[in-house]
């Protein structure tokens, strides 16, 4: 009798065994995956800007040009200070000021102030700033 070569019962593959190794990478729950990380990062970013919710006056001017980060120091509607998060009361923000600026009095520190704010409560808190040695102070409002 002569051999005959078997092909293992038709199936096709070399290895005998019923599956053979899948060299594909699904890549579809990762794509998902990076897209809700995306949306949740968009939703995100916007909460994380401002530390002191102030309603800024419009104005028409270009915005200033930015060497180095500023200090901003916030005044809400009621009159309270804010340096970033934290509350101050004006007679301790000149000190304040130089201690975080590390004594560099040409450091920009930008003022944000309330839309209902008096306007005598934010000179008084440029006039601290003056005192305290700063000329470098602007005043921030919203681009119309």
């Amino acid at each position: 009798m002569g051999a005959s070569v078997s092909n293992m019962g038709g199936k096709r593959g070399s290895r005998g065994g019923r599956y053979q190794p899948l060299a594909e990478i699904n890549v579809t729950p990762f794509v998902d995956v990076m897209l809700v990380l995306l949306i949740v990062f968009m939703v995100a970013a916007p909460l994380l800007t401002a530390g002191v919710q102030v309603e800024l006056p419009k104005a028409q001017t270009k915005p200033l040009p930015q060497d180095s980060k500023p200090l901003e120091v916030t005044v809400d509607h009621e009159g309270a200070i804010f340096i970033v998060d934290s509350q101050i009361s004006l007679t301790d923000l000149g000190p304040r000021l130089t201690a975080i600026s590390d004594n560099n009095k040409d450091v920009r520190i930008y003022v944000r102030g309330d839309t209902k704010l008096d306007y005598g409560r934010v000179m008084e808190v440029i006039g601290a700033i003056n005192a305290s040695g700063f000329t470098k102070v602007a005043l921030v409002a919203e681009q119309r």
